[in-house]
């Protein structure tokens, strides 16, 4: 009974000991808020310490407070005494985000791509006209965002107002916006009727006004498709420099079909000209020597629709 008595009396002096613990001055510190609190500026600081004591410097600067002040600001809030730790200034830095051209034209190409301007393989080139030097914001989530913005498509010139964290004012610039997007591009040098993979191509950006005439394929639809002509390194391809590949090839040797039920005539030939699949062609039939019209059903073969005693005679 006396130890427990004992305990409990020495359990008790400690808890009053540490509810009188005077709060400890925690020297230099550095926030994010717009407001110095007391758990900012104390060690100890218990219900207090959620309190304001004054205003934080702005974002990315740093504020020198003397002791008088702290003594001043802490009593209004009930922290009468408090230790020092033998200071007798502080320095209160603020957190700071960098607000600079690069998150500015990020924001701008955002809002633009919720407005349905910038699609799938497009991007935004801006240019700032007026000067701007990087700003220093709050340290949050998010430092700045954009209030309005008009861009004109004609000219490419934008206005846009951006509210910064932190800052009462907003900040207003002008400049242009190029819109680009990305075009297939050949790597190398190639013949006329060369199948396409992708290891001929390449996708760089071009100002969409260069193209929106003549359009531009998407990678998908050029991959298996053939040259039109003779292109260079470099060049971007627009729909009309490919095609569907020859199924037969001009001097090609394809054998010439002829169906009808259950009947299926043959006879040997050579394309005169090239065709796709399912494209009309001229044959050479090396029987008759004669040339015929014919369609292009595979690679070495045609088809004829003449009856089976004219193709006899072809």
């Amino acid at each position: 009974m006396i130890v427990r008595s004992a305990i409990t009396a020495i359990t008790i002096l400690l808890l009053n000991a540490s509810a009188l613990a005077a709060p400890m001055l925690k020297g230099d510190v550095t926030v994010t808020a717009a407001i110095v609190t007391a758990g900012d500026l104390f060690e100890g600081a218990g219900l207090a310490a959620e309190h304001g004591l004054f205003l934080a410097p702005r974002p990315g600067t740093t504020g020198n407070v003397d002791l008088a002040a702290i003594r001043a600001a802490a009593a209004r809030i009930g922290i009468e005494s408090f230790e020092t730790g033998g200071l007798d200034r502080i320095h209160v830095s603020r957190a700071a985000t960098i607000v600079d051209q690069h998150l500015l034209t990020g924001l701008i190409t955002a809002n633009l791509q919720q407005r349905g301007i910038l699609s799938d393989g497009m991007s935004a080139n801006t240019v700032f006209s007026t000067a701007f030097s990087a700003i220093n914001a709050e340290a949050v989530d998010q430092p700045a965002s954009v209030t309005s913005l008009r861009y004109l498509p004609g000219t490419g010139a934008f206005t846009a107002r951006f509210a910064i964290a932190g800052l009462d004012q907003p900040l207003d610039l002008s400049g242009s916006i190029e819109l680009m997007i990305e075009a297939p591009h050949l790597v190398s040098n190639l013949p006329a009727g060369t199948v396409l993979d992708a290891s001929n191509i390449v996708m760089r950006s071009v100002p969409l006004r260069y193209v929106e005439t003549t359009g531009i394929p998407r990678l998908q639809d050029i991959v298996g498709q053939a040259l039109t002509r003779q292109s260079r390194e470099g060049m971007m391809l627009k729909p009309a420099d490919v095609t569907a590949p020859l199924t037969v090839a001009k001097n090609d040797a394809v054998t010439i079909y002829f169906r009808r039920g259950p009947m299926t005539l043959t006879v040997k030939g050579q394309a005169v000209t090239g065709a796709t699949l399912g494209a009309p062609l001229q044959v050479l039939n090396l029987m008759s020597r004669r040339v015929i019209s014919a369609t292009a059903i595979a690679a070495g073969a045609v088809e004829v629709s003449a009856e089976p005693l004219a193709l006899a005679r072809l």
